[in-house]
């Protein structure tokens, strides 16, 4: 049934066929179809002081406003991340900004945080059923200037705080100018602080701890992992996602659309988004959680990132690719992964 659908989605434009599936998949939840052909597979664990069901999530971008949860909650993740949000809405880049490589099971994008602005999406989490754990993404507005980034993702967090299992902070997206400036060593100081003394000031209003993951890029340098975890470390927070899409085109030199500008994501993704994350376990402490993602498209590749140190695995482009089907693959391969330890 998906190869169906998705040959048929692959004829229109990659934006178009994204909107048409959620779309498709609403139509399909609300109507009870999905209760009949989706399970949540049971695969349960702690991470973050959170409980999933079990250790396979939807990264951030496919669904960007919280339009979507309850259908997307459905087909079996053991978590979703929504997001990258905003505080103020804005278009994005302008069109066509997605692009498909299916020789190399790969997409490129430069969509550039296109999304309706943190309250909506704030309103959309409230009416949620979707009852797993539940990840907002945050950024910065494309005109807000580096210096003042740090007002943009105050004042998203604050809006998230209630309504987040972990709450998710984007420095790493190479489509917004200057945002990954926030990488470096005063600039994240800088924005690591501010919201840790938020997240006290919240949790004792609130009593209730919400945790912080951190969203890297995977065109780091050993120094910069090395600093990058240093400083996660010192601020207390909770997880590192390692990676999000790379500006560099190795795997896809030559095949159609791979000199279009933006992030490329999928499986040519897949060992330069391993050696940030095996680096980052390396310099971590352990209680400091990984997520990894990039390149994930198969049972095998999600146990290869726990082998390498994360807890929990996302993906996105290998579900546009592969379908719902991934996700028990996924959650099959990495609990026998687990009980060969």
């Amino acid at each position: 049934m998906f190869d169906f659908a998705r040959r048929a989605l692959f004829t229109a434009p990659p934006e178009t066929a994204h909107e048409l599936a959620l779309e498709s998949l609403r139509l399909a939840q609300r109507s009870g179809a999905l209760r009949v052909l989706c399970r949540r597979p049971s695969a349960p664990l702690r991470v973050m002081g959170v409980d999933f069901d079990n250790p396979v999530g939807l990264a951030a971008g496919m669904d960007k406003n919280g339009d979507y949860i309850d259908a997307l909650g459905a087909l079996g993740f053991g978590f979703i991340e929504v997001g990258t949000v905003t505080p103020r809405p804005q278009p994005g880049n302008p069109r066509p900004r997605v692009f498909r490589l299916p020789e190399a099971g790969a997409m490129i994008n430069r969509l550039g945080f296109n999304n309706k602005g943190v309250d909506h999406l704030v309103q959309q989490v409230r009416q949620r059923q979707y009852d797993g754990v539940l990840g907002i993404n945050i950024g910065k507005n494309f005109d807000t200037p580096i210096e003042r980034a740090v007002d943009d993702y105050l004042h998203c967090f604050d809006k998230v705080y209630a309504l987040a299992d972990y709450i998710t902070i984007n420095i790493s997206s190479p489509n917004t100018q200057g945002l990954r400036e926030l990488q470096g060593a005063e600039a994240l100081d800088a924005l690591l602080k501010a919201l840790a003394t938020a997240r006290e000031t919240l949790a004792q209003s609130s009593g209730r701890r919400v945790p912080i993951a951190v969203k890297v890029a995977p065109d780091l340098s050993n120094d910069a992992v090395g600093l990058i975890a240093g400083r996660i470390a010192a601020h207390g927070m909770d997880a590192v996602i390692a990676t999000n899409t790379t500006t560099r085109r190795d795997g896809v030199a030559g095949l159609r659309h791979a000199e279009e500008t933006g992030g490329l994501s999928g499986q040519p993704l897949f060992e330069q988004a391993n050696t940030v994350l095996r680096r980052l376990r390396a310099v971590l402490p352990p209680q400091v959680a990984l997520i990894g993602v990039g390149g994930v498209g198969n049972g095998e590749q999600a146990a290869r990132k726990l082998e390498l140190g994360a807890d929990l695995v996302q993906f996105y482009t290998g579900f546009v690719y592969q379908g719902p089907g991934l996700i028990a693959d996924c959650v099959r391969a990495m609990s026998a992964a687990t009980a060969r330890r």
